[in-house]
């Protein structure tokens, strides 16, 4: 068979981590104590010790026979309990053993029934604690989590679905109380871990609220996300509490800068006053932001509210059609964002969770003033570059039309093309190589958002910005093939692209304006870009493909005496995808000369060059004897296909025993190699322990048809000890 790669072409708060059970028991299994007889004796004693040690023994059978196997506690309290109510021990003498044990176990049976219903009402106690909590009512969930553990004591979901509630509450030191008790019953118990951490972070324990997340990570390695997650909030806030203390040391101080930030906030406070008193003063309060202690300082003086205090400002930068003085102000406040947000995490997250900015964001972007789309643009680029950033707009923008309005911008002439595709780039970014949880949920979030109006929105704008190639701007249309590329990655996104004819229209249109000899450097850079986005559309299987598959391989082949190696070994890669996806398709390129350009691209070398060429190869002659008969002619000897037989690449060696065995049907083919060590070579990959197993089995056919088709071969077979080989091969051989 055709070894075919499948590599992608790429430029709720109250969560319940309970442990696997719930069910708790009172007690562990005990060996064998002394027998009844011998308890009787002790109780008869006269010696304090030995009653005390008798009565100790009957205490443990006790919760022996009390525990059910389910129910057997992992706690970590001891919970050895007196039963005041068993038989006055005074007595002992006048009762039999038989009835004074029976009498114990009917005590451990009526505590065993006390627990299952206590565990009861317990259960039902926490569901009533979580119906309050989902409510908001933190008070009420308290109340119900506090009668829970009257009723069982060791119930550790209770401790932390308290602690929750407490946490809610600001009760920090008592949410911490309840996760301690709920690691007495569990001590690997993660879901308080992780409550005690952010528990210590709200009072400022950063050290404490480390220890706690690195348990859940010595726990569980699995966690690693979590315990990023975690460690990265610790480290923001320490590093905001620092900035704050250091910009409060410097105002005390009486430093000029400082003073001044807190006066031109006052300013700015100021009611009813023109439009352009407040674009000025928000100018010159962007000039005094020279460093971190001014941004912060920005932000303990509650900066971010002049957007809600002030009347004249939200008037005037909410306006749907803006005056010349509504833009300029505006324009002032995204470049105030810009220097207060430039390396601060903490006033980057605050301005992006601002009540009105998820809508604003996307009506500055969509805004018909150019400087506006500037501004904001340099504004998102600012949290796009990083991962804090990226993951703030993902989690709180309605990125769905983000993509369609960012790829707008590649008609512009002026900065705004490079900046928009810049966006876009470091929202797919995939970091391949860090392997990071957090990178692939910001790029799986951002494909997912894309969805929604991907089919109706972006593929028509996609389609229409390669139809007019020659008339956007060259370099940002080929980042932006490339994004969408990179955005083919996720299934759904593919399949919409896939499926889509006019897509696929206007890839063939730019590939036309392209081809070598007519186009400039920049817009060979979109014919690359187009040909690895059309080798990740071709993963897919649709009846666009098959509808374009002639021409698709029609401009490939035209491709091929391209001077850029990099176009011709993606226009290989493309053709490999697409020629199984159309007969017709495979019958033109071999009328076209494939064959020798194959041949000829294969003795030059290069391995993704020659995985693609005989891959090509191989699915040309797996139906097409004119290809066969022709790598027979170009191929004197199998020279080529022998040296690929040799290769370390086994998805080379797999195809070029595939192509072979189909080429030992044309007459005389197998007697020229009757002095070559083909039989050792196949031999040797049938026999192997490829990871592919296609790779033998391509071997054993191959071997199979040489010796059926000139028997000499089977000598050589012979004295290489291969006859078992070769007839396991035989069923393969037949069955093609």
């Amino acid at each position: 068979m055709i070894i075919m790669q499948g590599e992608f072409i790429g430029n709720s708060d109250h969560m319940d981590l309970q442990s696997s059970g719930e069910m708790w028991g009172y007690g562990r299994k005990l060996e064998q104590g002394k027998s009844r007889a011998d308890l009787l004796e002790g109780f008869k004693s006269t010696d304090p010790p030995v009653q005390e040690k008798a009565l100790a023994e009957t205490e443990e059978r006790l919760r022996d026979n009390e525990a059910s196997p389910e129910e057997e506690c992992r706690t970590k309290v001891n919970r050895t309990v007196i039963n005041t109510r068993a038989p006055d021990m005074k007595n002992t003498e006048t009762v039999g053993s038989d009835g004074f044990l029976a009498a114990l176990e009917k005590d451990a049976r009526e505590r065993a029934k006390r627990r299952k219903r206590n565990e009861h009402l317990a259960n039902a106690l926490k569901e009533k604690g979580n119906d309050a909590f989902r409510r908001g009512d933190y008070v009420t969930a308290v109340q119900k989590y506090t009668e829970g553990l009257e009723k069982l004591k060791d119930k550790q979901q209770l401790y932390t679905n308290r602690a929750q509630a407490y946490l809610k509450m600001h009760e920090y030191e008592k949410a911490i109380g309840d996760c301690n008790w709920a690691l007495k019953c569990d001590e690997k118990y993660i879901k308080a871990y992780f409550l005690m951490g952010k528990a210590h972070l709200a009072l400022k324990h950063f050290h404490e609220s480390r220890q706690c997340y690195q348990k859940i990570l010595d726990i569980d390695p699995q966690k690693k996300s979590l315990f990023k997650d975690c460690m990265n909030e610790v480290n923001l806030e320490e590093k905001r509490m620092n900035e704050e203390e250091r910009a409060l040391k410097e105002f005390q101080s009486g430093k000029f800068t400082a003073l001044s930030i807190k006066e031109l906030l006052k300013k700015l406070d100021k009611p009813d006053q023109n439009i352009l008193y407040y674009s000025g003063g928000i100018r010159v309060l962007t000039e005094a932001m020279k460093d971190c202690t001014e941004q912060t300082l920005f932000r303990t003086n509650d900066g971010f509210s002049i957007i809600n205090d002030n009347k004249v400002i939200r008037r005037g930068f909410s306006a749907e059609r803006k005056t010349t003085a509504e833009a300029d102000l505006s324009i002032s406040l995204l470049c105030l964002w810009q220097a207060v947000c430039a390396g601060n995490e903490e006033n980057q997250r605050l301005l992006l969770t601002h009540s009105d900015m998820n809508v604003q964001l996307s009506k500055l972007l969509s805004s018909g003033v150019p400087e506006i789309q500037k501004e904001t643009l340099a504004l998102i680029s600012l949290y796009s570059e990083t991962e804090n950033g990226r993951r703030l707009l993902v989690r709180h923008q309605d990125l769905s039309r983000w993509l369609q309005i960012l790829m707008m911008f590649i008609n512009s002439t002026d900065g705004r093309a490079s900046q928009a595709v810049n966006v876009l780039a470091d929202l797919t970014k995939e970091e391949r190589y860090k392997c990071l949880n957090i990178a692939f949920f910001i790029l799986n979030s951002f494909k997912i958002q894309c969805r929604i109006e991907f089919s109706t929105a972006v593929l028509p704008l996609f389609s229409q910005l390669l139809i007019s190639a020659k008339l956007v701007n060259g370099t940002a249309l080929a980042h932006c093939i490339g994004i969408m590329g990179d955005l083919c990655t996720d299934g759904v996104v593919r399949k919409k692209m896939a499926d889509c004819q006019e897509c696929w229209q206007a890839c063939l249109k730019l590939m036309d304006k392209c081809l070598p000899g007519g186009s400039t450097p920049e817009y060979q850079e979109c014919l690359f870009a187009v040909l690895g986005l059309m080798m990740n559309l071709l993963l897919e299987s649709s009846a666009a493909i098959q509808c374009f598959a002639l021409d698709i391989s029609g401009r490939c082949m035209s491709l091929l005496s391209s001077k850029d190696g990099r176009i011709v070994t993606r226009a290989l890669g493309v053709l490999s995808r697409v020629l199984p996806a159309s007969s017709s398709a495979v019958e033109e390129v071999v009328k076209g000369g494939m064959v020798k350009k194959m041949i000829k691209i294969l003795k030059a070398g290069g391995q993704i060059t020659s995985n693609y060429a005989i891959r090509t190869l191989s699915i040309c002659t797996k139906s097409n004897c004119q290809a066969q008969e022709e790598v027979v002619k170009s191929d004197r000897r199998f020279a080529v296909l022998l040296k690929l037989l040799n290769s370390e690449n086994e998805i080379i060696v797999g195809n070029a025993a595939f192509c072979l065995g189909h080429c030992l049907a044309v007459p005389g083919a197998a007697t020229s190699l009757l002095n070559s060590d083909i039989v050792m070579v196949l031999l040797k990959h049938a026999g192997g322990d490829a990871t592919n197993t296609s790779v033998q089995e391509n071997a054993a056919i191959a071997l199979g048809k040489l010796c059926t088709a000139e028997p000499r071969h089977i000598f050589q077979l012979r004295e290489l000890n291969g006859m078992a080989i070769l007839n396991s091969s035989m069923k393969y051989v037949h069955s093609v």
